[in-house]
């Protein structure tokens, strides 16, 4: 039995296209635009690169693995600032391309899984909101790459508010989003 295989495929699909995306949106952007934000404690691109890898490396498989395995305790929890420390004095060019890396490494784990539908219904346990299935958590890892993918358009956005003069008024993109943030969070999602 195959997991909702259209879900599967459909967050395997944009899991598989964030590397690219992300490369084109980014490589060879003036500096300025890589550490722009949208203020205090917001994130720059550069930075959320560094929130991605670090995704990579320690949230999504490892919780996935957690599930399959039947553990019974609550996942780590998963540090959303590690990037501050972990991509210090790195290239961004450097960081698209472990992002880029991790990524086909982490979507041939996902494959070798053989991952069934009973499997989607697994269940772990998140330390801040109680029991998921690796289902919902595979869905948040594609729509985690999208809300990140948004943050990241964003902020190049809001870089040239003045810039538009009074065409802002029509460019959504500008708008303020005070309802969407999360305190320390930068606007992350709290995947």
């Amino acid at each position: 039995m195959t997991p909702h295989k259209p879900l599967l495929d459909d967050i395997v699909a944009i899991l598989a296209r964030t590397p690219a995306s992300l490369s084109a949106l980014l490589e060879g952007l003036p500096q300025a635009l890589v550490t722009a934000t949208e203020g205090y404690n917001t994130w720059s691109p550069y930075d959320v690169m560094g929130h991605l890898i670090n995704g990579e490396r320690v949230n999504w498989l490892p919780r996935a693995r957690h599930i399959l395995a039947g553990e019974t305790r609550p996942f780590d929890p998963f540090d959303r600032t590690a990037q501050f420390t972990q991509s210090q004095g790195k290239q961004l060019s450097e960081l698209l391309k472990t992002f880029e890396l991790l990524r086909r490494d982490n979507l041939a784990a996902l494959a070798g899984m053989n991952l069934t539908e009973a499997d989607f219904n697994r269940v772990g346990q998140h330390p801040e909101l109680g029991e998921v299935t690796l289902g919902q958590l595979l869905a948040t890892w594609a729509v985690h790459d999208l809300d990140h993918l948004g943050q990241i358009a964003r902020t190049l956005a809001k870089a040239h508010t003045r810039a538009v003069g009074p065409w802002g008024q029509y460019l959504s993109i500008l708008k303020d989003r005070q309802q969407e943030s999360v305190p320390n969070q930068a606007g992350s999602s709290k995947a």
